[in-house]
């Protein structure tokens, strides 16, 4: 880890294309693969040596205590006041902790997946890191965001963009990356895998099946005396019904005789459909 840089990882945002998955879990602790979106995001960043609160930091906003809870003392704690800030905003509230620093900025809600073992996937965003180019994830479009590729999670931020940033409503798109894109120091990194982005249930369910890896995946302590096709079952679920091509949340219940196809169910009686 260059000590010049430290890792915030996003988490404030209310994901409301997701509601109502979102009525009961922030998106940031929604589960992809039976593992909270924000553990993956926090486990990519601590391989790559951002595992202290001086050197990682979590923003929260949105049912905010449950990401305060869920984090512990793993990162540093930002919690922003009244309704989410952004993507901008939340770094700018973040700036006095930075410090000088060089930004590493995922968001939480970004489910990436390669070959490589998670944090080797994205080092080459700070491989031969200058302190003064500005780096992005990215992945073959459509859509074209930036050159040929679209956003994939992660981006590097030096220190002089995060400075200019303010603790209100903005994003980076429009006062960090645009803005080093037209002064020549925008750089896209390729990532070497697949991407989802989990904002709607039909690419958070694409997201839960591609971990699973093309069969089901159970928890170690879930129920299952029905039929799984495609599935991801999650911690103290109840299967007795089918579930094809589903998610069962934690604690979630599949009755006889039910037939879960192609959608989400939250404790037992609330299916969001994935279409």
């Amino acid at each position: 880890m260059n000590a010049d840089v430290c890792a915030v990882v996003l988490a404030a945002g209310e994901g409301r294309r997701l509601r109502p998955l979102t009525e009961h879990l922030p998106k940031a602790l929604c589960p992809v693969g039976n593992v909270a979106l924000l553990d993956r995001a926090l486990a990519r960043v601590r391989a790559l040596g951002f595992d202290r609160p001086h050197s990682v930091a979590v923003n929260a906003c949105y049912l905010g205590h449950l990401v305060v809870e869920h984090v512990g003392d793993r990162a540093h704690l930002s919690v922003e006041p009244g309704d989410p800030l952004g993507t901008a905003g939340g770094l700018g509230l973040l700036r006095d902790w930075i410090g000088g620093r060089g930004v590493l900025v995922g968001n939480a809600d970004a489910y990436l997946a390669s070959d490589e073992e998670p944090g080797a996937d994205i080092a080459a965003l700070l491989d031969g890191w200058d302190g003064h180019e500005a780096r992005l994830l990215g992945v073959p479009g459509p859509p074209d965001e930036f050159g040929t590729h679209r956003f994939a999670g992660f981006s590097l931020l030096p220190w002089d963009l995060v400075a200019a940033l303010e603790p209100e409503p903005s994003d980076l798109v429009r006062l960090a990356w645009r803005p080093a894109e037209r002064q020549g120091r925008l750089r896209v990194v390729e990532y070497p895998g697949s991407y989802v982005d989990t904002g709607t249930p039909a690419d958070y369910l694409q997201a839960n099946l591609h971990a699973a890896g093309g069969g089901s995946l159970v928890a170690p302590d879930a129920e299952v005396v029905g039929a799984l096709d495609r599935a991801v079952v999650g911690s103290g679920a109840v299967v007795a019904g089918s579930v094809t091509r589903g998610v069962v949340w934690p604690g979630g219940v599949v009755a006889a005789g039910e037939a879960l196809a192609d959608g989400i169910r939250v404790g037992r009686g609330l299916t969001v459909a994935a279409h």
